[in-house]
């Protein structure tokens, strides 16, 4: 449970060692995720896996919303243990408890308000219409528990400890596993279940986290009375975190438009996209966890104004995403229905989501390289660039070519799958003109004022 210090030693192996619990971590939350369609697919009709698609696709974005924003937490921890001003950083840990446990209450009850509206807003088939309120309804209710969870892993990942963070998901996963074969598979609640589960699994695991936590070293002081509202604290948080957070939500926008465009062509359209994005978040998992380690790697090299580790970081973890990529596109070009084939029994829900998945595949190869990127320039402070490029991939590329390949006949699912690469494709390229310009100059005068400071 030990945390790691990112600026001395070797870069490689420690920054291996930090990325294998988050990918573990990403790998159960996947697996979480997935168990819910999974056995849902298996134990209730076509009618539910379209609920839990398009339910948890709203809730994903919602949660995206939430880590986003905790990661400006990450940010300024990480740079504030860098900077050796660890009573600061305990003072932070504490301003963002009461900030982030605020912002949950009044989230939980703007979505449960309005679940029936967001469900009739994504063109939810008629036959699965009110198992998708439903399921929205009882995830929504559970939002200060995710908010919690995601808040946690957020901490621990500033402090350079990916471990505890793996230890809450593994908790919350085996929770889920177990509530979902009781819920749906025993008591035949289908949508309900899973959402039940779900929310369950993450009370107890924070639970347990907290207990946890109680048990071991902390690199900085901390006391309740760190728990206060501190608006010169939460501005740096929201500074940091609120380009990230609303860059995840455009994006999460940008994908339920296209569920949405995907609903209107029929239940089968939609439970191969939702049987589809499932499997997306397994073979997305090695560039997703590179991401997430390049942040807190970056952040505290930054804070230690020692930028050449912190790009021979960011070459290290491209190489080594990109190899895992290569490998998880041709499995799902040429094998996506054996991948499908987890999530339903159902040949024709089949046959729609490999079709999907051929071009998640293409996008296997360039997610390396503006996931890390992405990763790197969070950890510097960068997070409106990070912002402005996510939103331009979006609505300047995912949305538009997904809706024109809609309107193309035969509808192909495959066509509307490709906005993803282009976008991908288009967001690569802006951070590599931005890694090479602006944030060359701003690394530089960061240098500058450390060195005059000293």
């Amino acid at each position: 449970m030990n945390n790691s210090n990112f600026t001395q030693g070797k870069i490689l192996q420690p920054l291996l060692r930090f990325t294998l619990p988050i990918l573990a971590a990403l790998f159960l939350q996947s697996l979480y995720g997935a168990v819910d369609l999974l056995i849902v697919g298996r134990y209730a009709s076509s009618a539910d896996v379209s609920a839990v698609s398009t339910g948890a696709q709203i809730m994903m974005t919602v949660t995206q919303v939430v880590a986003g924003l905790s990661m400006g937490t990450t940010i300024l921890l990480g740079q504030l243990i860098g900077e050796n001003r660890s009573d600061d950083a305990g003072h932070a840990v504490g301003v963002s408890i009461l900030f982030f446990a605020s912002a949950a209450v009044i989230l939980s009850f703007v979505m449960t308000v309005f679940s029936t509206g967001l469900a009739s807003l994504m063109n939810a088939p008629k036959e699965a219409f009110d198992m998708t309120c439903s399921y929205l309804r009882i995830c929504s209710m559970g939002l200060f528990f995710i908010t919690a969870y995601n808040l946690l892993g957020s901490l621990f990942r500033g402090i350079g400890n990916s471990r505890i963070p793996l230890l809450a998901v593994a908790i919350a996963a085996m929770i889920n596993i177990a509530g979902d074969l009781l819920l749906v598979r025993v008591f035949g609640m289908g949508a309900s279940g899973a959402a039940l589960a779900t929310v369950a699994s993450q009370a107890i695991s924070v639970l347990i986290s907290l207990l946890i936590i109680r048990r071991i070293q902390l690199p900085f002081a901390f006391s309740l009375k760190d728990i206060t509202f501190d608006f010169p604290v939460i501005r740096r948080i929201v500074g940091f975190g609120a380009p990230i957070a609303l860059a995840d939500f455009l994006v999460g926008i940008s994908f339920l438009i296209i569920l949405a465009i995907v609903n209107s062509l029929g239940l089968l359209a939609s439970a191969g996209m939702g049987v589809a994005e499932k499997v997306c978040g397994f073979i997305m998992l090695v560039p997703s966890a590179f991401g997430q380690s390049m942040a807190s790697f970056v952040a505290q090299n930054y804070g230690a104004g020692k930028m050449d580790r912190a790009h021979r970081a960011l070459r290290l973890g491209i190489a080594v995403s990109f190899a895992f990529g290569a490998l998880m596109g041709y499995i799902s070009f040429f094998h996506g229905d054996l991948l499908c084939g987890f999530f339903s029994k159902d040949s024709d829900v089949i046959v729609q989501g490999w079709e999907y998945l051929k071009a998640y595949a293409i996008d296997c190869l360039l997610t390396p390289f503006f996931f890390c990127m992405t990763g790197y320039f969070n950890g510097c402070g960068y997070t409106s660039f990070v912002m402005a490029q996510s939103v331009i991939g979006a609505f300047g590329v995912r949305v538009p070519v997904s809706f024109l390949m809609s309107r193309l006949q035969p509808v192909s699912l495959f066509r509307v799958g490709l906005a993803t690469p282009a976008s991908s494709l288009v967001q690569t390229v802006l951070c590599l003109i931005y890694l090479r310009t602006a944030a060359r100059k701003k690394e530089k005068q960061m240098l500058s004022a450390k060195t005059g400071t000293e």
